[in-house]
């Protein structure tokens, strides 16, 4: 890629965010500005000034970001899809990065190298499991409540206080995971944060390789990956030495709405205090929205007084004003939403997947489906249950994980009576206690069973058919961990991954499970083994991969827990987009409905209730209302051309209907860029009617004249 070609595809202040890449940078770059062009030209630019690919390292949030800047690297640099030209390069999500780390590393923190990832389901197992073992199962305990405590603790967020009552049960939870050989998320930022502070040389191992750092939005950035950060860039002492460290952080203060989460926007102020001399680089060029959209997402957010001062201007025209429509109620509010996009696919020629409808919660979007269905317009609901999170995909990955890691008591335990096997939970509680007395994991206990067995002490066994199934369970997993993880391809047979996998769900029955556990809905059968075919289709399609050097059963399990839900189905083409503004955050639409602006939703209620209650001090609120604006503002800059804003006079909240005041924040979108929405008159209804008849007509004409396949 020339110098040129950067010139001519990047405005100044891109190609100066491009073209500075020594020493630390700051490049705040406002919704819609190019900034995924800008990270992916900077490191196409190291690389022709000669930087080497293993001396960079470029972060980002999600596994999706991550694929985007990889292939787009490839197509400006010219490299082939099919090589491993870029091989050495790491592109990678904050929490890949420290699963590399922790793997490379796993004897030094404590851990065999065939670790396990757990993901959210098998933590809340864990915890459950930790609060039994305190005999604390009792208590009435809110689990997400724990588990947040749990990560706070971990990730510096939160200390125990005096008498932590939960400390305990925290204790048992690490002690589990140890137990298990498993880590959770939280860890995969913890331990590397843990590994380089106990272990200098291997941070210097680190520092030496990566000498250009990159964090794509890191207003998002929490503060134990700030830490992680700060550490590869500067050491443990803080200080960056004669040369400065050349580290790039890339964020927008404005749309700072993770804080929920950990995110921390202050993280910007951080920066410029601990890497002094920062270049700070502003992208203010949108290439997204019309000048309308902008000018109301600029009179809202310049009511924020946190924030860097920027004024986000686009050379696409005025474009049409923001639509706002106060419908009678929810219903009315669905059936607007609805008909609004079947006209706009007859009047402007749009597709389904050119719409967004947003909300600020997920229970808003119930009308919204209702009236979707009631219209014959396809749609996807983003945020709803991950295909990783499907039970007969949780059955057999538990499978996977157990054949890899025969202490994963959590995996073990989810599968030990799934198809079903006499094993019931007498059983596994002998299993427990065997396991308790002997510190040992399930899998010892149930050797140790088997062999009591053997021995004839038949008593130990309570439920019926439990003395075969232990052993027809421990010879199975024996059996299938010598196929799949011994068992070498030939060229004469290609012994794939995918192929061992198909065996093993053949070898339990799976099938045959589905169809007894659904009885007459052989449907929901159908429908839950065709989720199986298409998993070991991903496998296959993960196998044929050139980037991926090793197909073992390692390196997909650890690759699949790092699988959000953001990351999950991405065919939405044909399918209107319906989702929460958060969900939203990266994406665009030429049409986006935000539903429900009332007072209580946008801002919600949660981020003033604390002036009402006075728990909240008047710092905490301000920044509560300053949080939520930046979501409003984010739900408005995802729209390209046409804005449309819903506010309901009246909602039904549980068994009452209330009235609704509109959301204080439309006061502060400039006035003469709103158009209040006005019902077409019948004759503009049946004009409607008229053209949606002739567009049929002419889809028809068109098909009747096609040529036969």
């Amino acid at each position: 890629m020339s110098k040129l070609k950067i010139k001519a595809e990047l405005n100044e202040p891109q190609l100066q965010a491009v073209t500075s890449i020594d020493g630390p940078v700051l490049i705040i770059a406002g919704a819609g500005s190019g900034k995924t062009r800008v990270i992916t030209c900077r490191i196409a630019y190291m690389l022709e000034k000669g930087i080497p690919q293993q001396a960079i390292l470029a972060l980002t949030f999600t596994n999706k970001a991550a694929k985007e800047m990889e292939t787009r690297v490839r197509e400006l640099t010219g490299k082939k899809p099919q090589t491993k030209a870029l091989s050495r390069l790491t592109v990678s999500t904050f929490h890949a990065f420290g699963l590399s780390i922790i793997r490379d590393n796993a004897e030094l923190l404590g851990y065999r190298k065939n670790f396990s990832v757990y993901d959210e389901t098998d933590r809340v197992t864990l915890i459950k499991e930790s609060l039994r073992e305190c005999r604390m199962a009792s208590k009435k305990t809110d689990l997400y409540a724990l588990g947040q405590l749990f990560s706070n603790i971990k990730t510096g967020l939160a200390a125990w206080e005096d008498g932590g009552e939960m400390k305990p049960v925290y204790e048992e939870y690490q002690h589990g995971l140890k137990v298990f050989n498993a880590v959770d998320f939280d860890d995969l930022l913890a331990l590397p944060l843990e590994l380089f502070r106990q272990h200098p040389d291997v941070l210097a191992k680190y520092r030496h390789r990566y000498r250009y750092i990159m964090v794509d939005e890191f207003q998002d950035t929490s503060l134990i990956q700030y830490r992680l950060l700060r550490l590869l860039a500067m050491g443990e002492t803080g200080q960056a030495g004669k040369v400065l460290p050349n580290v790039c952080v890339v964020g927008d203060d404005d749309q700072s709405i993770y804080s929920w989460r950990g995110a921390n926007y202050r993280n910007l102020l951080m920066f410029e205090k601990d890497f002094p001399g920062v270049k700070e680089i502003k992208l203010e060029q949108n290439y997204r929205s019309t000048s309308t959209i902008l000018d109301a997402a600029n009179g809202l957010i310049a009511h924020n007084t946190s924030r860097k001062e920027k004024t986000l201007w686009s050379g696409k025209g005025e474009g049409r004003p923001v639509e706002l429509f106060r419908p009678e109620n929810e219903s009315a509010e669905a059936d607007f939403i609805a008909s609004q996009i079947k006209t706009l696919m007859v009047t402007e020629q749009l597709r389904y997947h050119d719409f967004g409808v947003l909300t600020r919660t997920n229970s808003l979007a119930g009308n919204i489906e209702e009236a979707f269905l009631a219209n014959d317009i396809p749609y996807k609901v983003s945020g709803g249950t991950s295909f990783f999170q499907r039970k007969e995909i949780k059955d057999i990955i538990s499978y996977l994980r157990i054949i890899a890691n025969p202490n994963d008591d959590v995996s073990l335990l989810r599968i030990i009576n799934t198809p079903r096997r006499g094993i019931g939970k007498s059983t596994v509680a002998v299993l427990n206690d065997i396991a308790r007395k002997n510190n040992s994991c399930i899998r010892d206990a149930i050797v140790r069973l088997n062999h009591a067995r053997r021995s004839g002490q038949q008593h130990l066994f309570q439920d019926k058919g439990a003395s075969s199934g232990l052993e027809e369970f421990f010879q199975l997993i024996e059996t299938q961990r010598a196929e799949i993880l011994e068992r070498k391809s030939t060229p004469d047979n290609p012994w794939s991954l995918s192929r061992k996998t198909r065996a093993l769900i053949d070898s339990i029955d799976y099938w045959g499970y589905l169809v007894t556990e659904h009885g007459k809905e052989d449907k929901k059968a159908r429908w839950k083994f065709s989720n199986i075919e298409y998993f070991i289709k991903m496998i296959e399609n993960w196998e044929r991969d050139p980037d991926n050097p090793d197909g073992g059963l390692y390196p997909w399990l650890n690759r699949i827990s790092l699988i959000t839900k953001d990351d999950g189905e991405t065919d939405v083409l044909g399918k209107v987009s319906l989702m929460t503004i958060h969900s939203a955050k990266g994406l665009e639409f030429p049409v986006v409905f935000i539903a429900g602006a009332e007072e209580g939703l946008i801002p919600h209620e949660k981020s003033i209730g604390g002036a009402e209650t006075g728990e909240a001090s008047p710092s905490e609120i301000a920044g509560s209302i300053e949080e939520e604006r930046r979501l409003f503002y984010v739900a408005i800059t995802r729209a390209r051309e046409k804005l449309y804003i819903t506010s309901c006079q009246k909602r039904r909240y549980l068994q009452s209907t209330e009235e609704c005041n509109p959301s204080p924040f439309l006061d502060e979108i400039p006035q003469h860029l709103i158009r209040y929405h006005e019902p077409i008159s019948a004759e503009e209804d049946e004009a409607l009617a008229g053209e949606m008849l002739k567009k049929i007509k002419a889809q028809f004409h068109l098909l009747a004249h096609s040529p036969s396949i």
